[in-house]
């Protein structure tokens, strides 16, 4: 029973599972088994030498004092050259702000957006903090089913039924997890010209943007006209720089000043020390580390797709475009995505994520596997796998 000196709205947030199952396989570990990790989403490559040497010699140069709200200009500035680079795109450092994590960053963008009542349209399945992060701020998500058909993103039709006067955004990602989806511009397009047409703001989570494995990269939703639309990102995936927690927003016109302020309220300022650190994310020796990691992903990719599809799994007629995982279908094995996951677990030690972590959207009927472990790893894993199947 819940003490009732604890917010009901606290109360209504759910667990993370992937977080317990991370926690459970420990606990395996620490009873003398090796448990294959392919539930968290976090490789096993090292954040890049160039990034760590710039956080000690900012840490020896006493650089530790706080940096504006928005985040260090310096930094700002690099981020915003980093579109240009890339993207051919000319982007004011003023709407870059850097944050604690992408977790930061929506807190302060759903903050800016997000009244009592407002609704957040969210992909099913989907990150699943998302819908915690819009709860917490009084509003209310709202799920819309997607799958493979529609390559994972709303349909024109089922946005339509969801837009509505109280709707303040449609929040999505590309590449996604789980699935891995990708969208083109003409795709991201077509959902920021509906949803601004209804009053609401698009978000685009893009911190798994730079792993992609097709022959071109995809495209930055900033490209897109108007000024309804925001960008997620984070030094986590592509930069390899999970521990260091920071990302960044980037924010139209008219939420600069209202995003600064709540920075300032919600967490004064992000890391100094990991600030500092990330000027070296774009530099060339670190951008020569990342092109080898996403060619290494890509291969394991490759292996774990090819491995679960040989053992029956329905993973699709192609690989995903982005990300590191897998979002396999097990309904042709008769259990449910929570059961095959805990089972695998405690019978195979082989750790990976139920589809009910993303949503409810036959979720059931899904798990996710990460292919963030060594190509050896990941073909011990599939032997473990089919040796239980076969069991």
């Amino acid at each position: 029973m819940s003490d009732s000196r604890l917010s009901s709205v606290a109360l209504d947030v759910e667990p993370f599972r992937v977080m317990a199952l991370l926690a459970r396989g420990k606990a395996l570990e620490a009873q003398g088994h090796r448990v294959l990790h392919l539930e968290i989403g976090e490789p096993d490559f090292p954040t890049p030498e160039p990034v760590v040497e710039a956080g000690q010699r900012a840490l020896a140069a006493g650089l530790t004092h706080y940096t504006p709200a928005a985040g260090l200009p310096a930094l700002r500035e690099a981020i915003a050259q980093d579109y240009r680079q890339r993207y051919g795109l000319e982007l004011d450092p003023r709407r870059v702000f850097v944050t604690p994590g992408a977790s930061g960053a929506l807190q302060v963008v759903l903050g800016a957006l997000v009244a009592p009542g407002r609704e957040v349209l969210l992909t099913d399945p989907g990150y699943p903090c998302n819908r915690q992060f819009v709860r917490l701020h009084g509003g209310v998500p709202v799920s819309i089913a997607v799958d493979a058909s529609t390559n994972g993103q709303p349909d024109a039709q089922d946005l339509a039924r969801h837009l509505g006067p109280r709707c303040a955004a449609l929040l999505i990602a590309s590449p996604a997890n789980p699935t891995g989806a990708g969208l083109g511009l003409e795709a991201l397009e077509r959902l920021r010209r509906q949803v601004s047409e209804a009053g609401a703001v698009l978000i685009v989570d893009e911190i798994y943007q730079g792993l992609e494995y097709g022959d071109a990269p995809l495209p930055t939703a900033l490209s897109l006209p108007g000024d309804s639309v925001v960008v997620i990102n984070s030094f986590s995936k592509f930069y390899g720089m999970t521990g260091w927690r920071l990302g960044w927003a980037v924010v139209p016109d008219f939420m600069i000043d209202t995003v600064e302020r709540l920075a300032q309220n919600v967490y004064l300022a992000a890391s100094t020390l990991s600030q500092h650190a990330a000027l070296a994310a774009f530099a060339p020796q670190t951008r020569a580390i990342l092109a080898a990691r996403r060619q290494e992903l890509r291969a394991r990719r490759d292996v774990l797709w090819q491995g679960l599809r040989d053992l029956g799994f329905d993973v699709g007629t192609a690989p995903p475009q982005g990300a590191f995982y897998i979002y396999a279908n097990i309904a042709r094995f008769g259990l449910d995505g929570e059961t095959l996951s805990e089972r695998l677990l405690e019978e195979a030690y082989v750790a990976i994520t139920p589809g009910s972590d993303f949503g409810v959207h036959r979720a059931r009927e899904h798990v996710r596997f990460a292919y963030t472990q060594p190509i050896p790893v990941l073909e011990y894993a599939l032997q473990r796998i089919a040796r239980w199947l076969g069991g």
